[in-house]
Formats: structure tokens, C-alpha cells, sequence
């Protein structure tokens, strides 16, 4: 039999801690812990990325979509370096992760080795609630449940340094004895609930308010029901970050969509025009896009309360839970009937979905993004998960897709980190094979690790029982969002050989993949192309060529200014008057009278 190693009660943890699946990329520097994941007879799987980068974003993907700590692997120098960007989607959208990352043996640490990097170091900030590398045999045991642990109550990334020669040493026999700590894999969630007096005060402040809105963001996801309670009984109406989007049903009356810049008209209208903020589990960035400093009382609900008062001066903070939050201080608030605001913010709702229908039904070349995430309403399965990338299809997603209730869709919310919805996609999958997937990503991000990990769908596919592995490429041969970023920001004009891509054959890659390819360059043919992705026996890839023209303009007020900068970048460039055209189209839109 082969001696019980250090690597070996590393797999044996991570079995107790629940794990049931690793990500990354093997390397000689943790040639222990894939010996000891071999072993372990696929109690653990290791799921081989094609790039540390992609097993990072997966580790990540598999913390949104089930709920609990993903795990990643990595060897040194190079591989450690490969993991940051994905680490960092953990800790800036709050996800628990655990990293177990390889080093040189401690005896050549220190001598300016092969592969040599201070982990310690590089890892400070983006782990800065627990990293740790491993000296002895009998710290592995401790180190890995405070990892974990410490995942768990922050939720954000963690490391764990282990050298290599740790990895290969005999399981240690741990007892009491001094400079030993011996620790066991558990972990219980803190009750937390808001402060009375807190509760008092929230409550007489919305109570005395005539314009509630709430934002809502991903810190609702167990707290639909009670959202939309508070919102009925004070006539509220309710905006949602971009990570909250999936939590509030955006069919209903006082649902006014996405804030923020890729948001929809009638979320500026209701962030614009209110007296009243109840903010729930939101962290959104887009601070120019909440009511101005003064204009609105504040409430603030999050389970964490550093985050309180965060984005916006806060006037009542209440830690804890939202939905035990939200539940005691319905019971506190006074039901108003309908109120004037409540038929404002119903009126706002009605006209930005006009104007959205209206803009999807833009004339373009060849096809309008648009339409491509309008036309999926109706096809999209309900038990559908989605994932979507960085870039200018956010926008449409934000603005055009419509979920059913209960579908999961998730994305690189706050590092806004390219190439994210395959990765996202592939650990989607593999946690829950039996529903279909849908992955939305520009041609860029395709590019830029997309491409390489249809390989892992192709190799993986066959194992899964329910085969639809649906992925819709938004290819303009442009880094579309950065041309418009430099219009608005600058007023730049384009600059081609930093935002025009190479054209490359998604659909015909898929076919050579043993996939399913589909092009689409009329978009009358784009719901058959949504009708035969999710009726395939098969992963699919559509291609659809798209219109780089159509603006990113953000939703008015703000958006006014931003389009007289866009048009001085356009006004530069020589052939800028077609997308100065559609400009004042869609400004046009937004300044028609409502009605």
C-alpha cells in the first residue's frame, strides 16, 4: 500500500469541508495533491482548465451557482500568477474560494529558485483575510479549516501555500501537545439580526416619506418575496443592481430594471426623483447614478456592516439578514394606498419598455445586438442558467433579457473582468448537468479565453444529461464598449488598432469541435436560431454578426452630456456617420414626449 501522505489528508479535508470538485492545472509543484486527488478515487474531481485563469473563473462560477466554497489549484510562479484574476472576481463580488497553490521545497526557498516567486506577497491583497504557506506536516489539518472557515464567514478568496516537499512528507499523527493546534472542519453562520432601535428607525423614516424607491442587489438572492411586500406597502418602486437582476421578477408593475449606466430609463427616472432609498443587499458602484447626496433618506440593509453606507450617506444601517431584515421591518411599516408616485413609477416602467422594443427594432448592419437578447425572451428555458460575459452584450442583458423566475445569471459584476461566461458556464454545468446553459459574449472576450475552453465543453459534453450547452457570440470585430467608453469618456474618436479585432469563424470552430455551429447574418433568423439552439442534441455556438454602430448610450439624464461627448469622438472620424446617426436616434427616443 502506498504511505498515507500530507497531500493525501489535504484531499480527506477538502472531502469533510464538502468538496466535491477542484479546479486547475497541474503543475510540478503540486504533483503531491494530484497523486493524492488520483487516490481519492473521484470522491474529489479535478476538473482541468485549459488556463489557471479559466480554473480560477470556474471556482468562482461554481460559488455563484451553488452557493458554497469553490476551489482552485494551481502550481508556483507561473501558475499562482495565472490565478489572480479570477481570485479577484472572488473577493470583489463577494464569493467564497480556496486556493491551494504549490511551491518550491523549503529547503531552496529563498535561493532565487527556479519558478520562485514570494506567494506570500502576491497573494496579500487579493487574500488579504487568510493566506497562509505551510511550514510543517501538522499545520495542514489547522490552516485548511481556518481557510475554509474564514471563506465562508467573509465570503472571499483564501490561500493556501503548501511547498512542495510538505506535500510528499507521511501523514502526521496530530494530539495535545505543545505548538501543535489541532482544529476540526466546521463552520456554523453567525444570527444576525438588526438592532431594535435600528428597526424604530428605518421604519419612521420610510413611514414619512411620499417617494420610496429600493435598490436591490445580490444580497436579496434568499429574499424575493419579502422585496416586493415592502415595495407593495409603500408604493415603492424597485431598481436592481446589476448582480441583483436575477432576484426581483422585472415583469412586475413597479420593476423599473438595471440602475447604472447599462441601466434602463426608468431606473434613472426612480432613482432621480425619489425621497426615500431603501438600499438591500446592494454594493453598486455606479454612485452617479443614485439620487443626489441630500435629495433622498436612506436606509441600508446588508449582512455586512462595513459595507453599509459604502456607496451612498446612509441615515439608518441595518445589519443583518435581508430577508429576516426585511420581514421585521414590514411589520413596522404603514400600508398607503396607491399613491400618485406609485402611478409615476408604473408609467416610467411602461414607457421604457416601449423604448426598448422601439431600440431592438433598430434598423442595422447586419444584425442589431439588440434584438439577439430581445428575441431569446420566450425561448429561454425556465430551468435555464445563464452567464454572461464583459463587454457590450451586459448591456443588452441588462436592458433587453427578461428572466424567468428562478433562472440563475451571473457575471464578473465589480472586476468587470473578459472572458468569464465560459468558465462560469463550464462549473454551471458540471454542478447541476441536468439543466440547459445559456452564455452570452462578445467576440473579445471570446477571444480571449472563450474560444480555448469550448475545447473543455467538447471534452466534457457527453457527461452531462441534459447535452445544451448554448453559446451566443456577439462578433462585430470590435472591442465595441471600449470605442464607445473612449467616444463618451475622451470624446476620442476610434482608434482601430487598439479596438478592431481579427474575424474569426466561431460557428465554423464549433462544427470542428464536434459541436454544433449556427451563423446568423439576417435577423429575421434569429429566433429559428434560438428554437434549434435549445432543441440540440448538443452543445451549440451561434454566431451572430452584429452592428458595432448601435450605441452604449447611458439612460437620460445623464445621459444627454454623455452623448454630446460621444458625438465630438465621432465628429473625428472619418467614417463616423452612420453610428452619429443611430446616436440621435436613440437620443430621440429618450426625449420623445411620454405618451
Amino acid at each position: 500500500m502506498t504511505e498515507r501522505t500530507v497531500a493525501d489528508v489535504i484531499v480527506e479535508r477538502l472531502i469533510t469541508w464538502g468538496v466535491d470538485r477542484v479546479f486547475g492545472y497541474s503543475g510540478d509543484g503540486i504533483n503531491g495533491f494530484m497523486g493524492a486527488l488520483r487516490r481519492s478515487e473521484g470522491q474529489v474531481e479535478f476538473v482541468q482548465a485549459r488556463h489557471e485563469e479559466s480554473a480560477a473563473f470556474m471556482a468562482v462560477g461554481h460559488g455563484k451557482y451553488t452557493g458554497g466554497v469553490g476551489v482552485v489549484t494551481s502550481t508556483q510562479g507561473p501558475g499562482a500568477v495565472h490565478l489572480l484574476n479570477g481570485l479577484y472576481d472572488a473577493k470583489l463580488d463577494g464569493v467564497p474560494l480556496v486556493a491551494i497553490v504549490g511551491q518550491q521545497s523549503r529547503t531552496v526557498l529563498g535561493s532565487a529558485y527556479m519558478q520562485e516567486i514570494d506567494l506570500m506577497a502576491l497573494f496579500k491583497d487579493v487574500a488579504s483575510q487568510f493566506v497562509q504557506q505551510v511550514s510543517a506536516a501538522e499545520q495542514v489539518p489547522m490552516v485548511l479549516d481556518r481557510a475554509f472557515r474564514t471563506a465562508k464567514a467573509t465570503s472571499s478568496p483564501c490561500v493556501v501555500i503548501i511547498p512542495h516537499d510538505v506535500q510528499s512528507e507521511p501523514a502526521p499523527e496530530l494530539g495535545q501537545q505543545h505548538g501543535i493546534v489541532v482544529t476540526a472542519p466546521s463552520w456554523s453562520a453567525a444570527a444576525k439580526t438588526p438592532r431594535e432601535e435600528d428597526l424604530a428607525a428605518a421604519a419612521a423614516l420610510l413611514n414619512s416619506a411620499e417617494r420610496v424607491a429600493l435598490l436591490v442587489g445580490q444580497g436579496a438572492r434568499h429574499a424575493r418575496d419579502e422585496v416586493v411586500a415592502i415595495a407593495e406597502k409603500l408604493g415603492a418602486g424597485i431598481a436592481t443592481s446589476l448582480l441583483g437582476k436575477p432576484y426581483v421578477d422585472e415583469s412586475l408593475p413597479i420593476a423599473v430594471g438595471t440602475m447604472g449606466h447599462l441601466g434602463t430609463t426608468a431606473s434613472a427616472h426612480l432613482l432621480g426623483s425619489c425621497d426615500a432609498l431603501l438600499i438591500v443587499g446592494s454594493n453598486d458602484p455606479w454612485t452617479e447614478f443614485y439620487p443626489p447626496p441630500g435629495a433622498a433618506r436612506t436606509v441600508q440593509i446588508d449582512i455586512d456592516e462595513k459595507k453599509i453606507g459604502n456607496r451612498y450617506p446612509v441615515e439608518v444601517g441595518l445589519a443583518g439578514d435581508a430577508a429576516s431584515a426585511l420581514e421585521a421591518l414590514n411589520q413596522r411599516l404603514e400600508h398607503r394606498p396607491r399613491t400618485q408616485w406609485r402611478s409615476e413609477v408604473e408609467e416610467e416602467v411602461s414607457r421604457w419598455r416601449i423604448l426598448a422594443a422601439d431600440r431592438a427594432a433598430v434598423a442595422a448592419s447586419p444584425v442589431n445586438p439588440e434584438r439577439v437578447v430581445r428575441e431569446l425572451n420566450g425561448w429561454l428555458p425556465g430551468d435555464a442558467m445563464v452567464s454572461v460575459d464583459v463587454g457590450s452584450c451586459v448591456y443588452w442583458y441588462a436592458r433587453q433579457l427578461v428572466l424567468p423566475q428562478g433562472v440563475p445569471a451571473h457575471l464578473s459584476g465589480t472586476l468587470a473582468s473578459m472572458g468569464c461566461s465560459i468558465p462560469y458556464g463550464i462549473a454551471a454545468k458540471l454542478a447541476h448537468p441536468d439543466r440547459p446553459l445559456l452564455a452570452l459574449a462578445g467576440d473579445g472576450a471570446m477571444q480571449m479565453l472563450g474560444v480555448a475552453e469550448l475545447v473543455t465543453v467538447a471534452h466534457r459534453w457527453r457527461q452531462w444529461q441534459d447535452p445544451r450547452f448554448v453559446v451566443c457570440v456577439f462578433n462585430n470585430r470590435e472591442l465595441t464598449e471600449v470605442t464607445w467608453e473612449q467616444r463618451e469618456s475622451e470624446a476620442e474618436p476610434r482608434f482601430a488598432a487598439s479596438q478592431e479585432l481579427p474575424d474569426f469563424p466561431f460557428a465554423g470552430y464549433a462544427d470542428l469541435l464536434g459541436l454544433k455551429g449556427i451563423r446568423v447574418e439576417d435577423p429575421e433568423l434569429l429566433a429559428e436560431a434560438w428554437e434549434q439552439a435549445f432543441a440540440a442534441d448538443c452543445p451549440v455556438v451561434i454566431e451572430v454578426l452584429t452592428d458595432p454602430e448601435i450605441p452604449l448610450l447611458p439612460p437620460f439624464p445623464a445621459g444627454r452630456q454623455k452623448a454630446d461627448s460621444m458625438r465630438k469622438g465621432l465628429a473625428a472620424e472619418d467614417d463616423g456617420g452612420r453610428a452619429s446617426a443611430l446616436l440621435d436616434t436613440y437620443v430621440s427616443h429618450e426625449e420623445r414626449p411620454q405618451g
